[in-house]
Parts: C-alpha cells; sequence; structure tokens
C-alpha cells in the first residue's frame, strides 16, 4: 500500500470504541480520518454532527460493538442516519467484534435471537455493506441482506506462533464449536489437533470434561473467537496441564475479557494469551502474559479492495 491514498471519494469515519484501531487503519491507508463529533445532550441521548462533505462518498465506520455494547450500538446507528442523510454514496460498516452474536439461535424456549436483531437494525438505519472478523458463528452471514465481508483473525495468530518456533505443538479446541476454527490453525502450522469435551450448565459457566487427542508432553495452543469471562479457557488450560501437556499458550480474535476475567488469566497456567485489537483493551487489562497484535493491515487492505471494487476473497485465506 502507498502512504498516500489519493482518491477523495473515500471517506474513514471513526466512532468511540476503538479509536487506536481506527486510527492504525487509516495509517494503513494513507488517508486522514473523517471529521465528525460525538456529544450528548444532558439527559444522555447521542448527537452526531459531521463535518465535512461526504456527498457521493463511499463512507467507512469503523466501530466495534464492545462495552459500552449498547451505547456503541446507538452511535453507530445514528451516524448511519446522518450519513444517509448527507448523501453518502455507500456506508460501508467495518465492525472488527459484532457484538449480540451469541445469541445466534434459540438454545431454549422464549429466547430472542441477538444476532439477527443487530442485523436488521443496522440494515433499517441504511449500512449498505459490513466488514467484520471471526463472527461467533459464521452463518450469522446469512442474517444479513445486505452485503458482508467476513474476515479471519486465524492467519494472524497462526503466523505469531509460527514466528515463535514452539516444538511439538497440538492445537486444542476449548468446545466443540470451535474445531473448524482449531483446523484452520492447525493447518497453517502443520500440526494435530485437539478437542476438550465440556458441558456449560448455564451462560459463562463452564465445566471440562475430557479431552480428546492425544496432548501428553506436546505445547498445546488453545484457540477460541471471544474470551470473555476467561472461565472456559483457564479452566480448559488447567485440564490440558493435569493432562500432560508440557506448556500451554491460549489466542482469541476478540478479547473481551469482563468480570473477573484478568484475574483469572494472571494466575492460570497459561504461559501466554495472545490476542487481537478488535477490541481496545483498557490499561489495566495490559498485563504482562498478553500480548496484542493488530488487524489495521488487514482491514485496511479490505477497506481499500471494496473501494476499488476488487476482489475481497484473497484476505479470508
Amino acid at each position: 500500500m502507498s502512504n498516500q491514498y489519493l482518491d477523495p471519494n473515500l471517506k474513514v469515519f471513526s466512532l468511540n470504541s476503538n479509536l487506536g484501531l481506527a486510527e492504525e487503519i487509516a495509517r494503513a491507508i494513507g488517508v486522514e480520518l473523517g471529521k465528525c463529533s460525538v456529544t450528548r445532550f444532558s439527559d444522555g441521548e447521542i448527537q452526531i454532527n459531521i463535518e465535512e462533505s461526504i456527498r457521493g462518498c463511499d463512507v467507512f465506520v469503523i466501530q466495534s460493538t464492545s462495552a459500552p455494547v449498547n451505547e456503541h450500538i446507538m452511535e453507530l446507528l445514528i451516524m448511519i442516519d446522518a450519513l444517509k442523510r448527507a448523501s453518502a454514496k455507500t456506508i460501508n460498516i467495518v465492525m472488527p467484534y459484532y457484538g449480540y452474536a451469541r445469541q445466534d439461535r434459540k438454545a431454549r424456549a422464549r429466547e430472542p435471537i441477538t444476532a439477527k436483531l443487530v442485523a436488521n437494525l443496522l440494515e433499517t438505519a441504511g449500512a449498505t455493506r459490513v466488514i467484520t472478523l471471526d463472527l461467533h458463528a459464521p452463518q450469522i452471514q446469512g442474517f444479513f441482506d445486505i452485503l458482508i465481508d467476513h474476515l479471519m483473525g486465524v492467519p494472524i495468530l497462526a503466523d505469531y506462533f509460527k514466528e515463535k518456533n514452539l516444538s511439538d505443538i497440538v492445537i486444542v479446541s476449548p468446545d466443540h464449536g470451535g474445531v473448524t476454527r482449531a483446523r484452520k490453525m492447525a493447518d497453517r502450522l502443520k500440526a494435530p489437533i485437539a478437542i476438550i469435551d465440556k458441558r456449560r450448565p448455564r451462560p459463562n459457566v463452564a465445566e471440562v470434561m475430557n479431552i480428546v487427542g492425544n496432548i501428553e508432553g506436546k505445547t498445546a495452543i488453545l484457540i477460541d473467537d471471544i474470551i470473555d469471562t476467561a472461565g472456559t479457557i483457564t479452566l480448559a488450560a488447567n485440564a490440558l496441564v493435569e493432562n500432560g501437556a508440557s506448556a500451554v499458550y491460549a489466542c482469541c480474535t476478540h478479547p473481551v475479557l469482563s468480570g473477573p476475567a484478568i484475574e483469572r488469566i494472571k494466575n492460570s497456567t497459561i504461559k501466554e494469551l495472545v490476542v487481537t485489537n478488535t477490541i481496545a483493551l483498557a490499561e489495566e487489562k495490559k498485563i504482562g502474559k498478553i500480548v496484542e497484535l493488530s488487524v489495521a493491515p488487514l482491514i485496511g487492505e479490505a477497506i481499500i479492495r471494496v473501494h476499488e471494487e476488487q476482489s475481497v476473497s484473497t484476505l479470508f485465506d
């Protein structure tokens, strides 16, 4: 990518969820971030003002739906409305972390499907495309009737471990749902996989049952899409060590890390937790065990390809 992208019809804006990542993406593309202000009325209502003309432009808005998730979703919906009314040609939502995705089906009676609800909200507001990373379930792509580009964090994580040159590794999925992700990483690192068979009595509570696959004497790398309270991943790490793994590393695309997560990771057998910056890490969460990798080059490349109407599919590999 050149240092300066000269097409004036490409505009990149950031809202409040992850300004650091937005600035990195803008640098990777070679553009200035668009000028807009997000303020509050005295009762807390959000007011957005776009401070430059975007008429006829391809606009990309960078906003993860990380905590406080409802504030960030509302900011985004109001921004989309403002862009639509200001005659943007296309409104492309760059959502590195797509929140509310864990409720993607009716697992029990009388439950909502919030992953579909958020897709409906974005469409109704006026978005024309969504670019996101590692949806909690790939079938969420089908909840959209607008264009969606689903990028993968696995190559970024796999390249990091490739450079570490660890010996005798095994890639471990912390549950059955993550086997496809673990297989993709295993293929990149030419390693075998193992699966932790667990049951979850209620949300955010995991109970490890047993390990499928050979992990004895090996360096285990746990991979997940989201680490929230870190209960699953730390229980899994402990189970791997108890069953003979020589060392345990963990990685994920989206470091939600809420509640007791940081304390659990500090006290766990995990040597290193490798995450990406789809969610901005608060200072108190930046502990020695956590390594942060940037998704900015990947997203910057995707934005340019979308704007120039080139293939994005090569970025999925």
